[in-house]
């Protein structure tokens, strides 16, 4: 196989449960739904972090928060847009670039400094913070600030499909990261009446009836004034973003150049809208929450012609697979130190194989979780409180066994605590260990830890207010 032009399609928001191929019948998503059909969807792949920016990170350098220094979303207000967050850092387009690719970004960045092309892309269109309105977005092109009009999602699909245009007939392949912010907030009065149509007379079965949960937050509050209205606009921005998705599949048959790439379509974090009785992800309530609604991703990989069709697999994976994965797949050698987590399931795309993982990890600030098949366990730095759930048995993740004194589940906690523990050891620099960062969910706004300099990294509410007194 000569080496594929890759596409990485990554939503942002998306939890696995809104896509048509999961079994949601109230959802129209027919183009990702086709890409499952001809390769392979993966059940149980998760992210790094619950939230956009850590997970964002973790996919580009293959490391966990507490190795790459970013534990929240990343604010970009005055004073804070020339934080290069990655700076130093090796990303895997740095690796793809060096063996003969190409590689161009069209979306999303949201790791500081958008208007720095990094990372050694060749085409970088990002957008300057990650979210806002889906009209007239601030972006910058290769360094240069514009202002996108149109509606954001149909942008992003035209430059993307520009770069395919231009490279395609280039003597080599082509990497391109295709962003989109939708379906992320805002929902009302942000999307075409052509997909909100869809949904007017939707009644969202897909979406339980859960009642609210005690640590839902601001946005839980904010959905509660207008439930018909924010679902229609999730659902609609999913909608849009898949019809996107089609152009660009359509673009590469016209080119017949198809069955020359490698198309992935992912998520960088999941979400909730009501499941669990709040919305959001892992900053959708305090404490900061794993369920699977937050921490599980959609992962659909197709390459016509050399990954099995139609497979669905359960194998347990981790964005911090990814970067030896899309190594591995396109045939460079990239010698891997101990200081990676991950290991490459290339494998499996190529023969729908599996290997047996016994947990995945993740983190989000002082928040850190091991789950595997039969169990999650949630600690939380430096006294909880703490969660259990038994997997089998409550799938939903309802019955905090933690709180069960029974002398099963506190063995199983013991166990569960200590390979946590033990695995982090292993990976976490200590200069910018997530445990030790004050991490509320409201955005980072320096680097973490020593890395700061003695600078605040994260913010409060006490910080946030700060903020907008000085800027009036």
């Amino acid at each position: 196989m000569k080496q594929p032009n890759i596409i990485f399609i990554l939503a942002d928001d998306l939890g696995p449960w809104a896509l048509g191929t999961s079994g949601n019948e109230d959802i129209i998503t027919p183009n990702i739904d086709q890409l499952a059909e001809e390769g392979i969807k993966f059940d149980d792949f998760f992210c790094a972090s619950p939230v956009c920016s850590p997970a964002r990170a973790s996919l580009m350098t293959g490391k966990i928060p507490s190795q790459h220094g970013v534990h929240d979303w990343v604010q970009d207000g005055e004073g804070l847009e020339e934080i290069e967050y990655l700076e130093g850092q090796v990303a895997y387009t740095d690796i793809l670039t060096q063996h003969g690719y190409r590689c161009g970004l069209s979306g999303k960045w949201h790791l500081g400094k958008s208007s720095k092309v990094q990372k050694s892309f060749d085409h970088f269109f990002a957008h300057k913070s990650g979210s806002g309105p889906y009209y007239n977005a601030p972006f910058y092109r290769n360094g240069k600030f514009e202002i996108a009009e149109g509606y954001v999602t149909d942008v992003i699909t035209d430059d993307a499909i520009h770069f395919i245009n231009e490279t395609h007939t280039m003597d080599k392949p082509f990497y391109l990261s295709v962003a989109y912010t939708a379906p992320h907030s805002p929902w009302i009065n942000n999307h075409p009446q052509e997909y909100l149509d869809l949904y007017k007379d939707c009644a969202f079965k897909s979406i339980p009836d859960d009642q609210r949960h005690p640590d839902a937050i601001y946005l839980t509050d904010m959905v509660e004034e207008d439930l018909h209205g924010n679902l229609s606009g999730y659902f609609a921005a999913t909608t849009a973003m898949d019809t996107n998705i089609g152009k660009i599949i359509d673009t590469l048959n016209d080119l017949g150049i198809k069955k020359d790439t490698l198309i992935i379509f992912s998520s960088d974090n999941g979400f909730s809208c009501g499941q669990h009785g709040y919305w959001g992800k892992g900053n959708g309530t305090y404490p900061i929450n794993m369920y699977d609604e937050s921490v599980k991703v959609p992962f659909i990989v197709s390459h016509e012609g050399y990954t099995p069709k139609g497979l669905v697999s359960k194998e347990l994976l981790s964005a911090y697979d990814f970067f030896p994965t899309i190594l591995d797949y396109v045939g460079i050698d990239y010698e891997l130190d101990n200081s990676y987590p991950g290991k490459s399931f290339a494998s499996s795309l190529r023969t729908g194989s599996s290997t047996k993982r016994d947990y995945v990890f993740d983190e989000y600030g002082p928040n850190r979780m091991i789950r595997s098949e039969d169990y999650k366990y949630i600690k939380r730095y430096p006294v909880g409180p703490d969660e259990l759930y038994n997997l089998n048995e409550d799938p939903k993740e309802y019955n905090n066994l933690i709180k069960e004194y029974k002398d099963m589940y506190h063995e199983v906690a013991n166990v569960l605590r200590f390979d946590l523990e033990r695995w982090f050891f292993k990976y976490v620099n200590p200069e910018i260990d997530g445990a030790k960062e004050a991490v509320y969910g409201s955005g980072q706004v320096n680097k973490a830890g020593l890395w700061s300099k003695g600078k605040v990294s994260h913010a409060d509410a006490d910080f946030v207010i700060r903020e907008e007194h000085k800027s009036q």
